[in-house]
């Protein structure tokens, strides 16, 4: 079995799909490593490092794609800028691929995929069961980009984060409000903290209140029955009600918050609209929005994903790709959960194909010219 793992081509993007530590653990196992020359550089993994783990290097990204059983990605398959060809046009028909897919937000990505019979699977998909926890790509990525969006907002908030006692009197922490404690939002938590902001964290689940309090941050929440997860684990949708009531407090957090970092996000991939254009208008100038689910649309109304805005003396920041910014140990965490993915099923010297397995069935994208 051959791995094929390209150099990423979407524009910033810093990431590799599989670092040299990885590569040496398929090597181990039997699997032939194939990497496109310089997939790693922006990572800080030169060429000479995948060698030295027991891979190889090759410079023409078609045939390494054409002569492929499995192939990594970070970003879903994409016309290449110098071939003029589509990444899925150049892999071998009936091969198999996996990355993060977020198959509707890509449907033509879906549809090339399909049409070479190519299998998919999503690791944005996968099932969050106990089993499926070493190959989550989505919990690794949202660790870094809560992190580094509080470093974010540190730069442009026009205070200091901690408090401090000095000869010209005392500065009060910043105050932060974190929207969502997944993965992102608790990370964001523990960061916050860790510079000296005060912290309060909000969630649709009420089981988050014991996650956010034992990061030192104060749980504000709206009372309800309504259940906010799926059966995999990812947020859902709640009743308009329910939305109402959030959106009452949303506001009145935010009049008083210095930093507000969102991180909202339904079924790992859709954005909810939670903060309008009259809560941001509410704040006081000087404050800073964060929404780390700008990608998926963005959690606050005014958002322009991948831009930075001022209204009214608010600044609205919706960076796109945070966990690129961090490359080394992105790509090292990312590696290491598809390598996770790929060593589960692989049995007597191939991967098991079973389709019946919750995790295969949970994550596969397209299948046999079909997509599911």
């Amino acid at each position: 079995m051959k791995i094929a793992v390209p150099r990423e081509i979407r524009l910033g993007e810093r990431r590799v799909a599989l670092v040299p530590e990885s590569c040496g653990k398929l090597a181990k196992a039997g699997i032939h490593v194939a990497v496109e020359s310089g997939a790693g550089e922006r990572a800080y993994f030169p060429d000479d490092s995948y060698r030295e783990a027991g891979g190889a290097v090759e410079s023409d990204v078609a045939g390494l794609l054409g002569s492929s059983d499995l192939v990594l990605k970070v970003h879903p398959p994409a016309l290449h800028p110098s071939s003029g060809l589509h990444e899925a046009d150049m892999m071998r028909e009936g091969a198999i691929l996996l990355g993060t897919l977020m198959p509707t937000r890509h449907p033509e990505a879906v549809e090339k995929l399909a049409a070479r019979k190519i299998t998919a699977f999503a690791t944005d998909r996968i099932p969050r069961i106990t089993r499926s926890q070493s190959m989550d790509t989505l919990s690794s990525m949202a660790n870094i980009s809560g992190y580094k969006a509080v470093l974010l907002a540190a730069g442009l908030l026009p205070k200091y984060f901690p408090m401090l006692t000095t000869a010209a009197g005392t500065v009060f922490p910043a105050k932060v409000f974190i929207v969502g404690a997944g993965v992102a939002g608790l990370s964001a938590i523990a960061t916050a903290r860790r510079l000296g902001a005060t912290v309060e964290a909000t969630d649709t689940r009420p089981a988050a209140r014991e996650q956010v309090e034992s990061l030192g941050a104060r749980f504000i929440g709206v009372e309800t029955t309504e259940t906010a997860q799926d059966a995999s684990g990812y947020a859902k949708e709640l009743s308009a009600e329910y939305y109402q009531r959030q959106a009452e407090l949303l506001a009145d957090r935010c009049a008083t918050a210095d930093v507000v970092i969102t991180t909202a996000l339904i079924g790992g991939v859709k954005a909810p609209r939670l903060l309008t254009a009259g809560m941001v208008r509410g704040m006081r100038p000087g404050s800073v929005i964060v929404d780390v689910a700008a990608e998926g649309g963005g959690n606050c109304e005014l958002t322009r994903p991948g831009e930075t805005i001022v209204e009214r003396g608010v600044t609205v920041c919706g960076p796109l790709d945070l966990p690129a910014e961090m490359p080394w140990h992105a790509s090292t965490l990312y590696s290491r959960n598809l390598t996770a993915f790929v060593l589960a099923f692989w049995k007597d010297g191939r991967f098991l194909l079973d389709l019946d397995d919750e995790i295969l069935r949970g994550a596969l994208v397209t299948h046999g010219g079909k997509a599911g």
